[in-house]
């Protein structure tokens, strides 16, 4: 009996370990939500004005820019996943790459080629396991990106919209990331980037950065007249790759959001669960020192009743 109790003494002390470790992890997450949750906000000004004024020069010109235009055969397409770089977050990955498969089924079930991109060592890892070929990889950032690793993602998605298809090139981009809409509630997406269509400013400034595009302003929303100088192509030219830019951004940022927030919910559980365990092992402990106990009581109890057999014998 002593060596079940050192078993369960020993799986309680180590479950206690593990406890100090996830409620340490809980915290942390718990406190760099809030911060991550500035950042989107933070960005959300630029972010609309930018919608806007795109939105205003592709609805008050007639401007075909190649960004807008939609190609006549769309045969390859590029899919940027933006994904975590640590774990301990719960389902968090599962369901982002789940959603990424989701898509890659359905355009490679349309026929067409993917071209695969990936923000994250989680969605590197997994399509690496499965010796699926990624055209550029991007890591090290994930909980805090910056508006330099947006422009650097964007820059090395435009060059290949620009490159031909038989060069590599590809068609269209889709991006596939997580909203943010709460602590409890992260919900993971995609939708297209590019050939672009400008998504409302209420929608590009909200923190979500979701939607496929309107294609034209708010419904409440009069943009007054506008001139543009030199001309709106050149206006497009210099307005596109910093929109892409920052909707490549908004996309960074809620899935950092969401990355926090989802590593906090699986902590917590992870701390409530160790809980349980201990409570678990504490009885069993219990129940295995009393029956220890009850089992020297009988051994007591019948060696006095053969000591006292034995003395009347004599």
């Amino acid at each position: 009996m002593g060596a079940q109790q050192r078993v369960f003494k020993a799986k309680i002390n180590s479950t206690q370990s593990l406890r100090k470790i996830f409620k340490a992890m809980e915290l942390i997450a718990a406190s760099r939500i809030q911060k991550a949750i500035d950042r989107v906000h933070a960005a959300s000004p630029y972010a609309s004005a930018l919608t806007r004024a795109v939105a205003a020069v592709a609805t008050q010109s007639n401007v075909a820019h190649t960004l807008t235009v939609e190609p006549e055969e769309i045969r390859r397409a590029a899919v940027l996943v933006i994904g975590p770089d640590r774990g301990f977050a719960g389902a968090y990955s599962a369901n982002l790459i789940r959603k990424a498969e989701e898509l890659v089924t359905l355009l490679r079930r349309d026929g067409k080629d993917v071209a695969l991109f990936t923000v994250g060592g989680k969605a590197e890892t997994y399509y690496t396991f499965r010796d699926r070929e990624i055209r550029r990889a991007w890591t090290g950032f994930s909980e805090a990106p910056t508006a330099e690793h947006a422009a650097e993602i964007g820059e090395a998605l435009l060059a290949d919209f620009h490159r031909p298809f038989e060069d590599g090139g590809v068609d269209e981009i889709y991006l596939v990331d997580t909203r943010f809409v709460s602590s409890v509630s992260q919900d993971p997406q995609y939708r297209r980037l590019l050939p672009l269509a400008v998504v409302d400013a209420h929608e590009a400034g909200a923190g979500s950065g979701a939607g496929t595009g309107a294609g034209h302003p708010a419904h409440d929303e009069v943009f007054p007249l506008y001139e543009f100088e030199p001309s709106a192509e050149a206006v497009l030219d210099a307005l596109l790759p910093k929109y892409i830019d920052s909707r490549i951004l908004t996309a960074l940022l809620n899935s950092a959001a969401s990355e926090q927030a989802a590593r906090q919910q699986a902590m917590h559980t992870a701390v409530e669960n160790a809980d349980d365990l201990i409570k678990t092992y504490t009885r069993m402990a219990n129940t295995a020192r009393q029956a220890e106990i009850t089992q020297e009581i009988s051994e007591i109890v019948g060696g006095a009743d053969a000591l006292a057999a034995s003395g009347a014998d004599d």
